[in-house]
C-alpha cells in the first residue's frame, strides 16, 4: 500500500551521522560496524534509508531540517550561534537538493506536485512495478525554529520549499519552549506564527510545551498538525498529548502521527538500560496509542504515521519486531486483525495526511 510517513530526519542522518542513503540499511550497519564506530548509540542499528523507503512502498515523506542553537548555560548539544544553526539546516537543504539532481527524491511544494507525485506512486505500487528507481517525495519541514536568524530567514526558506514547521524543539528556544521545558509563548514566537500564516505554512505543534501549545493555537489560524506525537493516557510524559491536546489538534482538521521511538510506546523507559523485548515494545504498542486517538476523535480521520525512525536513535529503541521502515507494511494487515475497516487502513496509512494536505493547499 503506497504510504505516507510525516516524520524523518534523513538530512540529519546523512549529514551528522554521515550515512549515505543511498545505501539500504544493512549496508550502512555493516559499514559502521566495520569502522568500530561507537560516537552514537545506535551505530550499526540503523532502520532507514531510501532503498528501504521504497521496499516499503513509502513513498512520500515530511523530510527535517534541524539545527538547535544552544545558549551557554543550555546543556543540550546544539549550535552556538543561531547563525551556525542556520547554515547547518542550509548543509541539510544542498544535501535534499543533491538527492533530487540524483533522481533519488523529489520536493513537493504546492498541490499539483502532490497529485502528480501520489499518481505516480499509487499507479506503480497498485501494478506492482518495481519501485527502486522512483524519486521518493518529501515535504519540507524545520523542527525547531532557532536557526530562523529573523523572520526574513522563514521568508527565504519558504521560497525554497518550507512548507511546515514546529517552533520548538527539546528545552529552551529562541521562539518558543519544548519538551522537557517550559514558559509562555514570547513575542517572538508570536511574530512567527502570524508570519507563517500570512506564507500559508502548517503549524507543527509537536515538540510545543503545553503553555505555548495552547497560546499557538489561540494565535494561529492556518493548518495545524502534530507530525510525531503519542498518548500521555498511555506514558505520562510531557512530550506526549493530554487527550485535550488531541482533541485540541482534531477539532483543527488536524492529524496526529504515530511515532516508533520506544521511550514514548512504553511507560518506564530508560535511556541506555531498557531494550525494547523486555519492555514488550512492538508494532501492536503503536496500535495501542493509535486507537486512543481514534477513541478520542470518535473516528479514524486524524491519525497517521509520523515514524520518527533514526530521528537520534535505532534497533536499540525501536519496537523489537521492526528492522527496517519496510517493516511499516505489516501495519494494514495489524489494524485489519483489530477490527478497522479497509476504508480505515487507507486512511490511516496514507489517507489522512493526503486529505489534510489537499485542503492546506487548496487555495
Amino acid at each position: 500500500m503506497f504510504t505516507i510517513d510525516a516524520h524523518l530526519d534523513l538530512a540529519m542522518n546523512a549529514l551528522e551521522w554521515n550515512r549515505d542513503l543511498r545505501c539500504d540499511a544493512a549496508l550502512i550497519n555493516a559499514r559502521e560496524r566495520a569502522r568500530g564506530l561507537t560516537d552514537k548509540p545506535d551505530r550499526g542499528l540503523a532502520t532507514t534509508s531510501l532503498p528501504d523507503l521504497r521496499r516499503g512502498s513509502i513513498g512520500l515523506v515530511v523530510a527535517t531540517q534541524i539545527a538547535r542553537y544552544t545558549a551557554p548555560d543550555n546543556p543540550l548539544p546544539g549550535w552556538s550561534s543561531p547563525e551556525q544553526a542556520w547554515a547547518q539546516t542550509q548543509g541539510q537543504l544542498a544535501w535534499y537538493r543533491e538527492m533530487e539532481r540524483a533522481g533519488e527524491m523529489v520536493q513537493i511544494r504546492d498541490l499539483v506536485g502532490l497529485e502528480t507525485h501520489v499518481a505516480r506512486w499509487e499507479t506503480a505500487v497498485a501494478a506492482g512495478d518495481d519501485l527502486s528507481s522512483l524519486p521518493v517525495g518529501y515535504i519540507l519541514t524545520l523542527e525547531g525554529a532557532d536557526s530562523l536568524v529573523t523572520l526574513e530567514h522563514l521568508e527565504r526558506a519558504h521560497a525554497d520549499g518550507l512548507r511546515a514547521l514546529g517552533p520548538a524543539h527539546y528545552g529552551p528556544g529562541r521562539y518558543a519552549y519544548g519538551t522537557d521545558a517550559s514558559a509562555p509563548l514570547n513575542d517572538q514566537g508570536r511574530e512567527l506564527l502570524k508570519a507563517m500564516d500570512r506564507l500559508g505554512m502548517i503549524l507543527d505543534t509537536t515538540h510545543l510545551c503545553d503553555e505555548a501549545f495552547w497560546t499557538a493555537l489561540e494565535i494561529f489560524t492556518g493548518p495545524v498538525w502534530a507530525s510525531h506525537c503519542n498518548c500521555r493516557a498511555l506514558v505520562d510524559h510531557n512530550r506526549q498529548y493530554s487527550d485535550a491536546m488531541l482533541r485540541a489538534v482534531i477539532d483543527r482538521g488536524g492529524v496526529i502521527g504515530m511515532p516508533l521511538d520506544a521511550w514514548m510506546m512504553v511507560p518506564g523507559w530508560v535511556r541506555g538500560q531498557t531494550t525494547p523485548e523486555a519492555a514488550g515494545c512492538d508494532l501492536s504498542v503503536m496500535l495501542d496509542h493509535l486507537d486512543h486517538v481514534c477513541q478520542v476523535a470518535g473516528n479514524a480521520d486524524h491519525v497517521g504515521i509520523g515514524s520518527d525512525l533514526d530521528g537520534g536513535y535505532g534497533r536499540e529503541q525501536s519496537p523489537h519486531d521492526l528492522e527496517t521502515i519496510a517493516d511499516l507494511q505489516r501495519l494494514p494487515e495489524m489494524l485489519a486483525a483489530r477490527g478497522y475497516s479497509a476504508e480505515d487502513v487507507e486512511k490511516i496509512m496514507r489517507g489522512n495526511w493526503l486529505r489534510f494536505l489537499r485542503a492546506a493547499w487548496a487555495e
